[in-house]
């Protein structure tokens, strides 16, 4: 009586029964492999979800910039409107949908002119604080206005010493104890010293400055 035929299947030209120990241990490879595929798939998913959460952090100017689907940026706008918890959820789920539409050189734009944003936004925040150290100085402290006027000689120096001056006068507490009140005069130097600085972001920043006076 002739023998069945051991069932099974060739590896680089070598016969491999089926339920062999070979076998066993090349199914157990190849399901490791599927495996890794689908956990790199979910990270790359997660990955695309928060991008696409930061997309709502970037100013309108350069999103105008980017090359997105009408669906994606209509979806974003919907997103910022939205303050419902469990709507708010749907949304960013439905933003991550549509981002894993996207070609990759799409995605990297996205990563790039998000990069290009935070940079500047540091940028712009160490300007302030500059402006804000210097403005405290020269109030603060008499040599500090020499050293302004000879790294900045084309600032108005007789009106940079009298705003000086009114801004000291206007810190002296009106009774003893009581809270520092700083008048027009401390934001009027702190503008005068951001315009030096950086002349273009001058009138931005001066409604920023956390220590300005508000009438």
């Amino acid at each position: 009586m002739s023998r069945k035929p051991t069932k099974g299947y060739f590896v680089k030209g070598k016969f491999v029964a089926e339920g062999s120990e070979l076998d066993i241990e090349l199914k157990k490879e190849l399901k490791g492999t599927d495996a890794m595929s689908r956990t790199d798939e979910k990270r790359e998913s997660l990955a695309l979800q928060k991008l696409g959460e930061d997309l709502l952090t970037l100013r309108p100017d350069f999103m105008a910039r980017l090359d997105l689907t009408e669906k994606l940026k209509d979806a974003v706008v919907e997103a910022k409107r939205i303050t419902n918890f469990e709507g708010k959820r749907r949304q960013m789920q439905f933003i991550g949908k549509q981002m894993r539409l996207l070609e990759e050189v799409q995605v990297e734009a996205i990563k790039s002119i998000l990069t290009e944003q935070h940079s500047g936004s540091a940028s712009e925040t160490l300007a302030l604080h500059l402006a804000q150290t210097w403005r405290d100085r020269l109030i603060a402290e008499n040599d500090a206005f020499g050293e302004w006027v000879l790294q900045f000689p084309q600032s108005d120096s007789q009106q940079l010493r009298a705003l000086i001056r009114q801004a000291r006068k206007d810190a002296k507490p009106e009774k003893p104890g009581a809270a520092i009140r700083h008048g027009r005069a401390y934001r009027d130097i702190f503008q005068m010293v951001r315009s030096a600085l950086s002349p273009e972001n001058a009138a931005d920043d001066a409604a920023s400055d956390e220590g300005g006076y508000k009438p």
